[in-house]
């Protein structure tokens, strides 16, 4: 029995394929907003109303006048007393004494001696004034009656009317009584008034000073320079610093600070003042609030400087003048004097100008030099700037790596004997050698001058930019000793250290710029064999005390604290070869930029005082080998050889000679006789007779040239 199956969902129509279908998409109607309660509406409209702009400005004008009238009411007050008090010359004195100028203190003492004596003769005579102003007053009187009296008389007898006698009188008595009448009526105007009048004034004396905040102050009257640097200014800034000691023994003066303050001088785009601290406050507590006492000054911490002085628990701030730091100093005199010369004995560098505003100039005289700092901060136009004003002594000799290789040292083609530019290891191991060849002349020399003492010889600077690529070069030599590291065994270290041991004895120096200082990119011993240590910004303290010596760095040098990228060629110095103020150790120079165009007119000029030089450009120790001949030998019985192999092989052979050939190198080289390497099997090979028939050609070559 067969059961009938009723389906109760209706069978679909087949679709056809080849129809096209159009899918309907229904779009819900979006949800009603969530009302907002009324607390909130209110809340943003109370916060839109009160940070509208004209809200804002409303709020800062009224703010603005009343500051002016009370400020203006505290002038006034002040200039009054100072009128009817010594307090200007007390003032006046105080600041003498703590300038230590004890020739004008003497002199506003004196003066306020003569004030208070004045004031004294003034004070005693009021002591008799009150009978002298009675006796005065009755005298006058009488004398004006009796006046009054003689010109009714004479009133009298010319009008032939007795009572004229006392018309004057009643007249005057008249004029009395209209005035108080006249008093009556504008005394109470007066009263209220008067007043109005007194604060417009001080309103008036204020908004003359600006004696308000500089956010009350209009856009246009609003300074976006700092304040002067003023005595007061100093020690409130010093006394925020929260050193509590500090802030107490400042509370605590009579002269409120101002006798921790030796004078305040202009030092070129700022101001220098030293600071002597009081007991219980150490220097290096000041030093670590850099920023703080920056914005104290209202300045930029990249414009506050704290040095240590000799003079015991004194720190020097240096406090530049706001936004001068970011201005350019004015170009070399290198490229604006052409009659420029150089002397590497007794001459100085004109390497650029200290904040002070003062020419920085370096004597490089027998002097080793380190530059560092980091990446793209001017450490290359820095060291050039130096090379570039020693080429103009014609008896400098150079000897140039530069591991960076992109041209920055070109216009040295002419003038360097050396000159080696690429940042592969070939080029690393090409500088190691330049560098032991030093060695191997300053040995010379010391033993020339053993034998003779008189002997002199020309200065030699071997000079490597981007020395930290020779120091980590992974490279060995054939003997297994490596040419990077900071070993007894390393190469390039050791070369370094033996100049740096007695090459100044006979004129030979090396000169190294390298980057981003580590001990292992910068090894201890090398950095500090340098005389002349320089430090571009570095990113951490640590690296500051090896670019410059911790001593330098606990003085105050804090080439951390220069900003990347804004601070480009501001160099912090530690050296005896730069004039230094007394007591620091190192100081701050802002270098000039040689730009590429001027840097290879000073080395034309630099040219045109040698008579030639041929400039090297790689240090050949191989013996001349015979490459044809070599790939010949190395194929050897084979009828063919891929052509990876031939470079195994050749390698293998001689590595100084044939470490960087590859297939377009040794194609070349074929080709050159006539033949080339050909494929087979898809690999291209080097079969022994192109070889064969590559040497008979060049045999050929060689007797036709001959019979010519």
């Amino acid at each position: 029995m067969s059961e009938n199956v009723i389906h109760l969902h209706k069978t679909p129509e087949p679709v056809d394929p080849d129809a096209s279908v159009t899918t309907l998409t229904v779009v819900p109607d979006a949800l009603p907003a969530r009302p907002v309660p009324l607390w909130v509406r209110s809340g943003r409209a109370v916060k839109s109303a009160a940070t509208h702009d004209r809200t804002t400005a409303a709020a800062r004008a009224v703010a603005r006048h009343g500051l002016y009238t009370f400020n203006g009411g505290r002038i006034v007050a002040r200039r009054t007393w100072d009128g009817r008090t010594g307090a200007r010359y007390e003032r006046m004195l105080r600041a003498a004494e703590a300038a230590g100028n004890y020739e004008v203190a003497e002199e506003w003492e004196e003066r306020l001696q003569r004030f208070r004596d004045a004031r004294h003769r003034r004070r005693m005579d009021l002591l008799h004034s009150p009978i002298e102003v009675a006796k005065g007053a009755a005298v006058g009187t009488g004398m004006g009656i009796g006046a009054l009296v003689a010109l009714g008389i004479v009133m009298a007898i010319s009008n032939g009317d007795v009572k004229d006698v006392v018309t004057p009188l009643a007249a005057t008595i008249d004029f009395i009584a209209t005035l108080i009448r006249i008093v009556q009526v504008v005394w109470p105007y007066a009263v209220v008034l008067g007043p109005l009048f007194a604060l417009l004034g001080m309103w008036a004396v204020g908004s003359k000073q600006q004696a308000a905040p500089q956010w009350a102050l209009p856009a246009n009257a609003r300074s976006s320079e700092g304040e002067p640097i003023t005595p007061s200014i100093v020690v409130m800034a010093l006394r925020d610093l929260g050193i509590p000691a500090l802030r107490k023994a400042i509370q605590e003066m009579g002269d409120a600070g101002a006798s921790m303050l030796g004078p305040i001088r202009i030092a070129g785009c700022g101001v220098e003042v030293d600071v002597t601290l009081p007991s219980g406050v150490a220097t290096n507590e000041v030093q670590g609030k850099r920023r703080k006492l920056a914005e104290n000054l209202t300045r930029h911490e990249h414009e506050v400087f704290i040095t240590i002085p000799e003079a015991a628990r004194t720190v020097r701030l240096w406090i530049a003048d706001s936004g001068a730091l970011d201005e350019p100093i004015g170009p070399s005199p290198l490229v604006t004097d052409e009659t420029l010369t150089a002397n590497y004995k007794t001459g100085r560098a004109p390497w650029g100008q200290d904040l002070r505003g003062d020419a920085a100039e370096l004597s490089v005289y027998q002097r080793h030099l380190l530059v560092t700092g980091l990446s793209n901060q001017g450490k290359t136009a820095a060291l050039r700037a130096l090379a570039l004003w020693l080429a103009l002594d014609r008896t400098v000799q150079f000897w140039i790596a530069d591991l960076k290789g992109v041209g920055d040292w070109a216009p040295f083609d002419g003038i360097a004997k050396v000159l080696i530019e690429g940042p592969s290891d070939s080029h690393c191991i090409q500088a190691t050698e330049m560098v032991e060849d030093a060695v191997e002349e300053m040995n010379r020399r010391i033993e020339a001058v053993r034998k003779d003492p008189s002997l002199a010889f020309p200065p030699l600077i071997v000079l490597v930019d981007e020395a930290q690529k020779a120091f980590m070069c992974p490279a060995k030599g054939e003997d297994g000793r490596p040419y990077g590291g900071a070993k007894a065994t390393s190469r390039y270290f050791m070369a370094v250290r033996e100049i740096h041991n007695q090459g100044r004895a006979v004129d030979v120096l090396m000169w190294q710029g390298t980057q981003d200082p580590t001990d292992q990119n910068l090894p201890k011993l090398v950095r500090e064999g340098a005389h002349t240590r320089a430090s571009l910004v570095v990113g951490t303290e640590s690296q500051a005390e090896m670019a410059l010596g911790a001593k330098a760095v606990n003085a105050g040098a804090a080439p951390h604290l220069l900003r990347q990228g804004l601070d480009k060629g501001t160099l912090v110095v530690a050296s005896d070869g730069i004039a230094i103020p007394a007591g620091q150790s190192s100081i701050t120079v802002r270098t000039h930029f040689i730009d590429d165009e001027p840097a290879a007119e000073i080395a034309a000029r630099a040219k045109a005082l040698r008579d030639g030089v041929a400039t090297l450009h790689a240090i050949d120790r191989t013996e001349e080998r015979d490459a044809l001949a070599d790939v010949a030998a190395v194929i050897g019985d084979a009828a063919r050889l891929r052509t990876d192999e031939v470079l195994k092989r050749l390698h293998a052979l001689d590595t100084a000679v044939y470490r960087e050939w590859n297939n377009v190198r040794l194609k070349r080289l074929l080709e050159e006789h006539g033949e080339e390497p050909k494929k087979s099997h898809g690999v291209m090979v080097v079969r022994r007779d192109d070889v064969a028939r590559a040497l008979a050609n060049r045999d050929a070559d060689d007797s036709a040239s001959a019979a010519e």
